[in-house]
C-alpha cells in the first residue's frame, strides 16, 4: 500500500513538471523544431543545386549580366598571379612590372541577386570524365587561362598536366579524368590566320566559306563548348571570302562587309551545332565581344590617350565604347536565338566596358624589342584589348560557372 502511494506521488509530480516545462518552453521547442526543419530544407535545396549536371536556366528573375563592380579586398583576387605558372606570359601584368593591384580586387555584383561562390572542387567533380573546350581567339585563350588558374590550386601537382599541340592547349586534371582545352580558331572557320604563332603577320585576312568542319572535327567529343569570335572580323575593311562556285570545285574570291561576313560565320556555327551536338549531353556557350579602351576621349579622358595609366573604372552605367558594335550584338542575338539546339550567350560586353583599368597595357611580354620612339611614348604600344589575370576574365568564368551549374 505504501509503495503504491509513493508511485502515485511520483507520477503526479512528474506530470506537473512535464506540464510546467511544456507550457513555459513550448515556444522554444517549436523554434528548435522549425529551425531543424528549415536547416533540412536548406540542406536539401543546396544538395539539389549541387547535384544539377549542366543546368539549363530559363528563369529571367535575375539578369546576372546587369549590375555593378564592387571593390572587395576580402575575396578578390581568387588566386595570385605567381600561384598560376600555367598562365600565358602575355597577360601576367605583375611579372612585367605593373605597379598597382587595385584592378584585381573588383567583384561583379548583379543588381537583383548574387553570384554563387566559385567552388573549384565542385566544378572539377562535375567535370569528372568530361571535356571542356574554349574555341576562338586570344581573348578566349585569356578566359581559358583564367579557368585553369581558378581550378589548378585544388589539384595536387602530380595530378595535373599541361601540353601544347598547336592549335590545341590541353590541361588535364588526372584524378578527375577531366580535360580543359583551348583551340585557336579566331574566325571559327578556316582562314589564313589559323597558324597560332604566325597569325599576327597576316594583315590581309581571308576566310573560307563553308569550312567550319576543318576545325570542328576537333570539338565533336566535347561536353562543354565555349566559343568566341569578333576581333578578327573587325578589320575596318571588307573581308575577303573564298567561295566555291558551282559543282566543279571552282573557287572565287569575293569581298564582304564585316557584318555580313560575321553573320555568315555564325550561321555556319549554328548549323554545325544543330547537326552535331546533343543538347541532353552537351552545353554550348557563346561569349560576346570583349570591350576595348583604345580612345580615352570616349570616356572624357585625354585626346590622344588610351588605357595606359588608367587605374579607375568608368562610372557611367550607360557607357558603351565605339569598338563594341551594337549591330554585331544584334547579329549575335538573331542568329544564335534561331538555333534549334540551345546556345547560352555569356553577355560580357557591358560589364567589361566599365573596366578601362584592367587591360594589359604596357605590362606584357613583347614579341620584339621595343623601339626608342615606342619607349618614349608608352601609350603608343599599350595593349588595350587583352586583360590582366587575375582580373576581368575571372568574372567571365564566374558567370560561366553560374550558367553551368545554377539556374
Amino acid at each position: 500500500m505504501e509503495f503504491c502511494s509513493y508511485s502515485f506521488y511520483f507520477i503526479a509530480v512528474s506530470s506537473i513538471i512535464i506540464i510546467f516545462v511544456t507550457t513555459f518552453y513550448s515556444k522554444d521547442f517549436t523554434n528548435i523544431f522549425e529551425k531543424s526543419k528549415l536547416q533540412l530544407e536548406q540542406q536539401k535545396q543546396v544538395e539539389n543545386e549541387v547535384l544539377l549536371p549542366f543546368a539549363m536556366e530559363e528563369e529571367k528573375e535575375c539578369n546576372v549580366f546587369e549590375g555593378s563592380w564592387v571593390y572587395d579586398e576580402t575575396s578578390r583576387p581568387m588566386y595570385q598571379e605567381h600561384e598560376c605558372p600555367l598562365v600565358e606570359e602575355k597577360i601576367t601584368c605583375q611579372a612585367h612590372g605593373r605597379p598597382d593591384k587595385d584592378y584585381q580586387h573588383w567583384r561583379w555584383q548583379p543588381h537583383s541577386c548574387s553570384l554563387p561562390s566559385f567552388n573549384a572542387t565542385l566544378m572539377l567533380e562535375k567535370l569528372r570524365g568530361k571535356t571542356m573546350i574554349f574555341v576562338g581567339d586570344s581573348l578566349n585563350r585569356g578566359q581559358f587561362s583564367s579557368m585553369i588558374c581558378l581550378l589548378q590550386r585544388s589539384i595536387p601537382k602530380h595530378a595535373k598536366s599541361f601540353e601544347i599541340h598547336e592549335p590545341r592547349f590541353i590541361f588535364k586534371a588526372k584524378e578527375y579524368n577531366a580535360t580543359i582545352e583551348f583551340y585557336w580558331a579566331p574566325f571559327l572557320l578556316e582562314s589564313n590566320c589559323d597558324d597560332f604563332y604566325y597569325h599576327r603577320r597576316r594583315t590581309d585576312r581571308t576566310v573560307r566559306e563553308g569550312s567550319i568542319d576543318v576545325h570542328a572535327q576537333h570539338w565533336k567529343e566535347a561536353d562543354i563548348l565555349v566559343f568566341n569570335t569578333y576581333i578578327w572580323w573587325m578589320t575596318g575593311f571588307k573581308l575577303k571570302i573564298i567561295r566555291e562556285r558551282g559543282k566543279g570545285g571552282m573557287e572565287e574570291m569575293i569581298e564582304m562587309e564585316a557584318e555580313d561576313a560575321y553573320r555568315m560565320g555564325l550561321k555556319e556555327l549554328v548549323g554545325w551545332v544543330e547537326k552535331n551536338m546533343d543538347p541532353t549531353k552537351t552545353r554550348i556557350f557563346f561569349v560576346t565581344m570583349s570591350a576595348s579602351h583604345s580612345m580615352s576621349w570616349e570616356w572624357g579622358g585625354e585626346k590622344d590617350g588610351n588605357c595606359y595609366n588608367e587605374t579607375r573604372l568608368i562610372e557611367d552605367q550607360n557607357y558603351w565604347g565605339s569598338y563594341s558594335r551594337r549591330n554585331i550584338m544584334e547579329v549575335i542575338k538573331e542568329e544564335l536565338s534561331a538555333s534549334k539546339v540551345p546556345i547560352s550567350v555569356l553577355n560580357i560586353t557591358q560589364l567589361s566596358e566599365y573596366r578601362k583599368d584592367a587591360h594589359v597595357s604596357i605590362y606584357q611580354k613583347h614579341d620584339h624589342p621595343l623601339k626608342p620612339e615606342e619607349l618614349a611614348h608608352p601609350q603608343s604600344y599599350a595593349d588595350c584589348f587583352h586583360w590582366c589575370v587575375p582580373g576581368v576574365p575571372d568574372v567571365w568564368n564566374e558567370l560561366l560557372y553560374t550558367k553551368l551549374f545554377f539556374p
